[in-house]
């Protein structure tokens, strides 16, 4: 469609509804929408599974286990990256998505069988969960952005993420709903039937933007032939948004620790321990849902509109070392709270989206073979990088200020990371705005 002609329309009811949160012009409505469902039913559908995957590990291997699987998970996605890497290269987005999804769905079948088969897989399904939860919400990602330009993302992708925002606080409270009357593993095939129409709109999308897109020749062909490690390897760029992705998740981890081993020593004091811990993170989790949803649907769009995707990266990072700072000073629980809730919430609206957003100026290999790298393996080494602080600070008995003082130096390395991006986007920016001259 023609600019001309998107002047010449006028908004529909949906798209006018849609402007409260983002600038979003006629005939962009649907597809946002679409796209927004997408991810809130994906999200649904984790956050449904999600205590699935705890009560089988935590009633059969224990906690223990549970702590060394989260640690293995890294090591996972050093052989499954190259496996969806060279899926991606003999086939199209389509496929791909479609491909990934239905194997997620074939495996919850199967494990809803070997459930009432009375077979214990506790390990191998927190394993298959962590595999789940960041393969396809990763290639949903991908796929909005091949759809957008980079000038739409940053107008749009904030829409987008309200799905992902309401819909991990929808699939808490449906899981709570149904886990009781349910089971844990009829609600696999909820989650199965969630994800049968989340392909659905997939291909809705795909064919709503291919009929009207000058690129759909291209979505038709092969992904490409790079591997998503090579890509990241060789290309600078990408290589910093894996190390920004690496580093931002090790300090959040270890803020998270930080808070639990607060709450554990405040919980001793308590008439009952247990529902100290229980209370606190109840309300806890509600603020951090609450404020990142508002911030998903009347900041995000607005932040990155008017000061960019570069200089969105940093309001997470700063955010994250004036908490720290803090704490290194006045360990105390209140604080503790409050900095994780601005934290957390930030990361689930705002650092969320911009991360995604990288990826708009990049190559279609990049968009599904890079950040699937990026978002698995750099992450989960995050993890496991803040379990080996966690490990060696808890030997050199390490309090909650020292603990403090590591993640503020981390932070200083986050935001030099995220400095080397912007400058790097800017001179491509130079680059390409002397090529057209």
């Amino acid at each position: 469609m023609s600019s001309t002609e998107v002047q010449l329309r006028r908004k529909n009811g949906l798209e006018r509804f849609l402007s409260l949160f983002a600038a979003i012009q006629p005939g962009e409505g649907l597809t946002a929408f679409l796209l927004m469902m997408n991810v809130f039913l994906l999200l649904t559908a984790y956050y449904i599974i999600k205590p699935v995957r705890e009560a089988l590990i935590l009633g059969g291997a224990g906690a223990e286990i549970k702590s060394y699987a989260g640690a293995g998970q890294a090591l996972l996605f050093l052989f499954i990256v190259p496996l969806y890497s060279a899926y991606a290269s003999r086939t199209n987005r389509l496929r791909l998505v479609n491909g990934v999804t239905g194997f997620f769905i074939s495996n919850l079948v199967i494990f809803y069988f070997l459930g009432r088969m009375q077979l214990q897989f506790g390990v191998v399904f927190f394993l298959w969960v962590g595999l789940f939860n960041v393969m396809l919400v990763a290639q949903f990602w991908a796929l909005a952005n091949d759809i957008y330009t980079e000038e739409q993302g940053k107008r749009l992708f904030a829409i987008v993420g309200i799905g992902g925002s309401l819909g991990a606080i929808a699939g808490a409270r449906v899981a709570g709903w149904l886990f009781e009357p349910l089971g844990p593993y009829r609600m696999m095939l909820v989650t199965a039937s969630l994800l049968g129409v989340c392909m659905i709109l997939t291909n809705w999308i795909h064919h709503r933007e291919g009929a009207s897109n000058r690129e759909h020749a291209e979505a038709r062909q092969p992904i490409g032939t790079a591997g998503g490690f090579r890509l990241v390897l060789r290309h600078r760029y990408l290589f910093l948004i894996a190390i920004l992705v690496l580093l931002s998740n090790f300090v959040n981890t270890t803020g998270e620790f930080i808070l639990g081993k607060t709450v554990a020593e405040h919980a001793k004091a308590a008439s009952n321990s247990q529902a100290f811990i229980g209370e606190f993170y109840a309300t806890f989790f509600f603020w951090v849902n609450l404020l990142g949803a508002v911030l998903q649907m009347f900041a995000v769009s607005r932040i990155m509109r008017y000061i960019g995707v570069g200089a969105t990266l940093f309001f997470l990072p700063v955010i994250a070392l004036g908490s720290y700072t803090l704490l290194a000073f006045v360990p105390v629980l209140s604080f503790i709270r409050v900095a994780k809730i601005a934290e957390n919430s930030t990361d689930y609206s705002i650092q969320n989206t911009v991360r995604h957003a990288l990826f708009l100026n990049t190559s279609r290999d990049a968009k599904y073979k890079a950040q699937s790298a990026v978002e698995s393996f750099f992450w989960r080494t995050g993890d496991a990088l803040s379990a080996l602080l966690v490990f060696v600070g808890t030997k050199l008995a390490f309090g909650i200020s020292k603990f403090a003082v590591s993640n503020t130096i981390f932070v200083f390395l986050w935001l030099a990371i995220a400095w080397a991006i912007v400058r790097l986007r800017n001179r491509r920016r130079m680059a390409d705005a002397e090529t057209l001259a």
